[in-house]
């Protein structure tokens, strides 16, 4: 279970690997954590690689109210804060602006299982949301409404939006979301991409290795 100082820790530090891997430009992008019922997520306007502790401003779950800072939170803060409110599992999100998986998107496209590290982090599926004007309820409404059965999706001309137990998983699951999008992409370009087939796709599902790297990543905290 997070607390105030893991959860600003969590955010620094993969929010810096998120930079790093060209998930975002500039300010683009944001994440946050729930620490009980605070959800602290990057202030508007903030770079992920400039970023420090104190600019994740808390916000009451319950209200929306800005918790301590007198900064601004995200434009994408209701996004955030609807994909707890349904799911109590979920402890972290990651919305990044990948642009191979952006790309996909923008074609109308999603990215299908094609490779085992696909499905033991992003499920059998990850759905296309098409485009909505960024930042306020209509994006908000369509995100949520995925994330009841989905722990990743893709925002049409926008980015992707990831979700899980900790900022780790959350992640590794919008990256794993950007590689999938490379390697579908260049795989039409090369003849053809091989999807695994839904009797494949079921048999990784069902590995114990699978089930041993889930818990590994759900229990684990920078």
């Amino acid at each position: 279970m997070y607390n105030e100082s893991s959860v600003r820790k969590d955010l620094v530090f993969y929010g810096r690997k998120i930079e790093a891997k060209n998930l975002v430009v500039g300010p683009g992008g944001n994440t946050s954590a729930r620490a009980g019922d605070i959800v602290y997520i990057k202030a508007s306007g903030v770079a992920f690689e400039d970023a420090t502790a104190n600019d994740y401003i808390g916000i009451d779950l319950t209200t929306g109210k800005v918790v301590g800072s007198f900064k601004k939170p995200s434009c994408e803060i209701l996004m955030h804060l609807g994909c707890y409110a349904i799911r109590d599992d979920i402890a972290a999100v990651v919305h990044t602006h990948s642009p191979w998986a952006m790309a996909l998107a923008s074609s109308g496209q999603t990215v299908p299982p094609l490779f085992p590290d696909y499905i033991g982090l992003l499920g059998t599926e990850v759905p296309l949301i098409d485009y909505v004007v960024p930042a306020g309820k209509g994006l908000a409404d369509k995100v949520v409404e995925a994330a009841r059965k989905h722990n990743a999706m893709l925002l049409a001309n926008h980015g992707v939006v990831a979700l899980g137990t900790n900022v780790r998983e959350a992640y590794f699951r919008a990256l794993t979301v950007e590689v999938a999008a490379q390697v579908f992409v260049t795989s039409k370009i090369m003849g053809g991409a091989r999807v695994l087939t839904p009797e494949e796709v079921r048999e990784v599902d069902q590995l114990e290795a699978e089930d041993y790297r889930r818990e590994l990543l759900k229990g684990w905290s920078h």
